[in-house]
């Protein structure tokens, strides 16, 4: 049973993380992760919907850290239905680092095909490291419908979890590489030849893959 005394810092601090000055916000964020309460839970995932800080929202999310993931990755799966693209990218974020795969269930078709970039590249992120054993080929199936999908960095997101699913992804690579559409192909080639070199770089990889698309069908194989 908490105090009035306590009950006022609580308020104090919650009050803090709606504060216009993001300094403050980021210390309130602090207070609450370094003396974790699981009163304060849903008021730290409701504030990582609309926080517009990227460094508050970081700090929102190790202050979720601090908690037992049995009290927050059920309510983080929740989120997931949530008509705000940020509060769905938040909380795949939140899970794929706590780790649990007990979120993995969560993580659908839909959010991996998000049509919001920043909820997908989430998904994408959070799949790789929930994903139980076993479901890496299911996942790389889905995974592989985004191949051409937005610019360089939504690329090397697509790409880099890929990569992460090991050798399994392999003969979805080589049909990715026979699609009819170039942004497909080029993306499957740069793919696969930054898994096979991961020091070159996804920009080499994708002019190296630009060439060989450009030779035709014929040009490339595994």
């Amino acid at each position: 049973m908490t105090t009035p005394k306590q009950d006022m810092n609580a308020m104090r601090v919650l009050r803090g993380l709606e504060n216009s000055d993001p300094s403050v916000r980021l210390r309130a964020a602090l207070t609450v992760g370094t003396t974790p309460d699981p009163q304060h839970i849903d008021t730290l995932i409701a504030r990582c919907a609309v926080e517009p800080e990227f460094s508050v929202r970081e700090m929102l999310t190790w202050a979720l850290l601090r908690h037992p993931p049995e009290l927050t990755v059920t309510k983080l799966t929740d989120e997931l239905r949530s008509e705000r693209a940020q509060a769905r990218s938040q909380a795949l974020h939140t899970l794929s680092k706590i780790g649990d795969r007990r979120g993995w269930p969560a993580i659908t078709r839909a959010l991996l095909t998000d049509a919001d970039d920043e909820v997908a590249r989430s998904a994408w992120r959070a799949a790789v490291v929930l994903v139980t054993p076993g479901g890496e080929p299911e996942l790389a199936t889905v995974l592989s419908t985004q191949f051409g999908r937005g610019g360089r960095e939504m690329q090397l997101s697509l790409s880099r979890a890929l990569i992460a699913l090991g050798e399994v992804v392999m003969p979805i690579l080589r049909a990715a590489m026979a699609d009819p559409d170039p942004r497909v192909r080029g993306h499957a080639v740069a793919t696969q030849r930054l898994m096979r070199d991961p020091d070159a770089g996804f920009e080499f990889a994708i002019e190296a893959a630009k060439r060989v698309v450009a030779l035709g069908p014929t040009a490339v194989k595994g």
